[in-house]
């Protein structure tokens, strides 16, 4: 079969899921497949494709990508395209309607939000019937998957994200890292914890704000500083209510000189070596690709014990703390804070295992065995 793949995503935000198709495509090049892209039309995935070297078709909607399947089956046939890969359940109706009129085609889907309700009446039946493969990029997913989607369970496999480890190497002299850390409002000798990821609810910062507050109550001999590294504009994919109510949260917590809003930042990976402990006290990560990247990056991370994350940590490689419970995130930032030989031990064994389960280059290796039909079923 040709080595070529066109990925559908119709969507007009800016998260993970619309983030991924131009993550993986140099990936897909590297290991001989080549990818192709379907977007909306103006959209900012669309200039992902772009910048990722893929000239994209584009639609006005999703109701004009079904009336341009006359167009899109051309394209097909004309680059010699045999697979579909869809990242968005709405669009399963263009995708499912291509392979009905061109049976050859393999369809896959892309799981990345978690299925929060049962998805098997007959539209679903027949849309889902179409995939080749479903992909849960969680065991905690999965499960969801199995119960909500009418497929057997061979046709739903778990395919954990993958990073390329490469740029969270710590590459900054100390005297840049000193500097960047004054810039983030530490001070020398504090224990930077650090949350990096959208400011919306269900991400968790108000809790960890409390969580610090309780740290500064019960440990008073421990030198800390927050930093929350997120936009803080609807732009850049944030609430602006719930960020306006997070700074009056830091003031009544007292916390106005102790927690930096560092805005949204495009050098994570430098942020990382800034910082000592990383959280995510995410409520319902389907995955949790910050989780891995600060593990890439040597962090100590304390994690979520919901969702996905306790299968990214354990009690070698990170903490894990109840989403709900700002005394167990305290508790957990007090152990790791009154201890760096700790948290370079548990970042190192972070790193390790990023290295052996979640790099880009093993997850792409699994994708194309299922585009070329040679996983195991």
């Amino acid at each position: 079969m040709s080595h070529r793949v066109l990925h559908v995503c119709l969507s007009s935000g800016w998260g993970g899921l619309e983030m991924y198709p131009s993550r993986i495509i140099p990936e897909l090049a590297r290991q001989g497949w080549e990818a192709h892209g379907l977007a909306l039309a103006g959209s900012r995935l669309a200039e992902s494709f772009r910048e990722a070297g893929v000239a994209p078709l584009v639609v006005a909607s999703r109701g004009r990508a079904l009336l341009a399947v006359p167009r899109l089956l051309r394209y097909l046939r004309e680059h010699g395209i045999g697979v579909i890969h869809c990242h968005k359940s709405s669009d399963l109706r263009l995708g499912a309607l291509l392979v009905t009129l061109r049976p050859s085609l393999r369809l896959f889907f892309t799981d990345h939000m978690g299925v929060t309700r049962p998805k098997k009446d007959p539209y679903h039946r027949w849309a889902y019937g179409k995939l080749t493969r479903l992909f849960s990029i969680s065991e905690a997913t999965r499960a969801r998957n199995l119960a909500a989607f009418p497929l057997p369970p061979p046709r739903i496999r778990r395919l954990y994200l993958g990073i390329d480890p490469t740029p969270y190497t710590p590459c900054l002299e100390a005297a840049e890292r000193g500097r960047l850390r004054v810039e983030l409002g530490i001070s020398g000798g504090a224990v930077a914890i650090g949350l990096p990821g959208r400011l919306t609810p269900g991400k968790g910062q108000r809790v960890w704000l409390e969580a610090l507050a309780r740290l500064g109550e019960t440990h008073p001999n421990i030198a800390w500083h927050g930093v929350l590294i997120g936009g803080v504009t609807a732009a850049e994919g944030s609430n602006e209510e719930y960020v306006a109510e997070l700074r009056q949260h830091a003031v009544a917590l007292g916390l106005e000189s102790r927690v930096t809003f560092a805005g949204f930042r495009r050098d994570l990976p430098r942020l990382f070596e800034a910082l000592d402990i990383v959280c995510v006290p995410s409520r319902n990560e389907a995955f949790g690709l910050t989780v891995i990247e600060a593990m890439a990056a040597g962090k100590a991370v304390v994690g979520s014990d919901s969702g996905a994350i306790p299968e990214l940590l354990d009690a070698g490689t990170g903490r894990l703390a109840a989403p709900d419970d700002p005394q167990a995130w305290a508790d957990a930032l007090a152990e790791l804070a009154a201890d760096a030989e700790l948290r370079v031990r548990i970042g190192q064994a972070a790193c390790r295992r990023v290295e052996r389960e979640f790099t880009l280059a093993s997850h792409v290796k699994a994708l194309i065995e299922e585009y070329a039909g040679q996983a195991s079923s």
